[in-house]
């Protein structure tokens, strides 16, 4: 089973509220034993240049209100319907407070990877300061800017190294699976981002920690989402930066 399914089994049922799909990202507002609830995830170019294909399954599956129905599409690698159903998946875990820490990505990877070979899967803000204090970084980027190597490099690179911090866009683009498997069974994995499941099974598979994000001001961040914003935009509306680590 791979790993959203396995997150998805043990979800409870919510009910759809609102659906909001931007130019970078989407927000799905669930209500869950009468608490609402707000989840975040990445929308890739090419999946919001198809949103207009799939407007019409989008009404339904709202109409419907099963939030476990649009979580479903989480899979559906490509489509819109993929972050939104990420984003659902990631409204109706449960939220557990109790084992989030508020540090940043940048800074556990840091940290993590002092005097050792990192691999970075996507590209990140927060790359010069990694680079400057890990022993070697290796950014990997389906799209590369200066300094990175392209993603066709990650069966070359990945294996050898002793961090390896993966994108929760992964997820998304459906690449987490062979990411997973490319990594050396020493290498401490890290998945970061905003779309990441704050689930405790990720541990199950060999990662060690999770840095994802957390809506706290809803109907704040959902019109920011709505309106087209980027991340560091709609995190000022309410969003809180959490790292949880494999017990």
């Amino acid at each position: 089973m791979k790993i959203i399914e396995e997150i998805e089994a043990g979800l409870p049922e919510g009910v759809i509220e609102d659906i909001r799909i931007g130019e970078h990202w989407s927000a799905v507002l669930v209500t869950v034993d009468g608490q609402q609830r707000c989840g975040l995830a990445s929308v890739p170019h090419e999946s919001y240049e198809k949103l207009g294909e799939y407007q019409d399954e989008l009404q339904k599956l709202k109409k419907q209100k099963s939030a476990r129905a649009l979580a479903h599409q989480a899979p559906r690698h490509g489509t819109p319907l993929a972050s939104a159903g990420l984003a659902c998946l990631n409204a109706l875990i449960r939220p557990q407070p109790e084992t989030w820490v508020d540090i940043n990505a940048g800074e556990m990877l840091a940290r993590q990877g002092k005097g050792k070979r990192v691999a970075l899967i996507g590209h990140f803000p927060f790359i010069p300061d990694v680079r400057a204090r890990v022993g070697e970084l290796n950014v990997l980027e389906l799209r590369p800017q200066e300094g990175d190597l392209h993603a066709n490099e990650s069966p070359r690179i990945i294996p050898h190294m002793d961090v390896v911090a993966i994108t929760s866009m992964a997820f998304i683009n459906g690449t987490m699976q062979y990411l997973l498997e490319l990594c050396a069974p020493q290498a401490y994995i890290i998945i970061l981002g905003p779309s990441t499941p704050l689930s405790p099974i990720l541990f199950n598979h060999g990662i060690q920690m999770i840095c994802g994000s957390v809506v706290e001001k809803i109907n704040p961040v959902m019109d920011s989402v709505a309106a087209g914003d980027r991340f560091h935009q709609i995190q000022h509306q309410g969003v809180r930066l959490v790292t949880m680590t494999r017990p």
